[in-house]
């Protein structure tokens, strides 16, 4: 693992790498709102072991690396107030990614958690030529900037119990993507809640975020079924 290291607007953003032999497809992640952590390591691991590269796209920067909830919450909202700002930072990321000589740029995936699905989802918003996004509990609100065609096939997996995301914004996202001409499916497990793959979410100490083990397996599942099918 080496890390990836740019500029963003005057902020250092450095993003681990872990690359597999020769060129091969690519998954992007974006992590939660606790930024780069041993828990999206784990998540990078998987596609290595699919024989695909990884890279933990960083949001937040090296200055908050390892900071405490409240501030991290704080970044979150300072980049979810600026999304035309947002897209420029998650192209940015995936540009970064694209550089690397043994990433196959028509096989490449964008995946994210919680926030980091926001920031997936706000990537393919924004017409990149990605084979694949999947957002995991991630957040659904739109952009409010000019729509653009969505390539590629787009998951959304949702706890059906996420405070944060009601009914309504699974509707409305559905609607969004179908206007956008996207491949697009919505998988919705039921009684679960938000922050379901993370094994620590009840640490948190917040209602309506908790790990399920079922639908984090089933979700990955399903993931790897959808990588398989776009990087075929």
């Amino acid at each position: 693992m080496t890390d990836v290291t740019i500029d963003f607007d005057g902020e250092t953003l450095s993003s681990p790498w872990f690359p597999v032999a020769g060129t091969a497809p690519a998954v992007l992640i974006f992590p939660t709102v606790m930024g780069v952590s041993d828990l999206e390591a784990e998540f990078a691991a998987r596609p290595n072991a699919l024989g695909y590269h990884a890279m933990i796209g960083d949001l937040f920067g090296t200055s908050t690396r390892g900071g405490l909830r409240e501030k991290m919450f704080a970044e979150l909202g300072r980049l979810k107030g600026d999304r035309a700002a947002l897209r420029r930072r998650v192209e940015a990321l995936h540009q970064s990614l694209l550089a690397h000589d043994g990433v196959d740029p028509a096989k490449v995936a964008v995946i994210g958690y919680c926030f980091g699905g926001l920031c997936a989802l706000d990537l393919a918003r924004s017409g990149a030529r990605l084979a694949a996004t999947a957002s995991f509990h991630g957040l659904f609100d739109p952009p409010g900037l000019p729509p653009l065609p969505i390539v590629g096939k787009v998951v959304a997996y949702h706890g059906w119990d996420d405070p944060m995301v009601p009914p309504a914004a699974v509707e409305a996202l559905a609607k969004e993507l179908t206007v956008a001409g996207a491949d697009w499916q919505i998988h919705a497990y039921g009684h679960v809640s938000h922050g379901f793959t993370n094994p620590h979410a009840s640490r948190i100490g917040i209602a309506g975020v908790a790990y399920n083990e079922l639908a984090a397996r089933r979700s990955w599942a399903a993931l790897e079924l959808l990588l398989a099918e776009a990087f075929a």
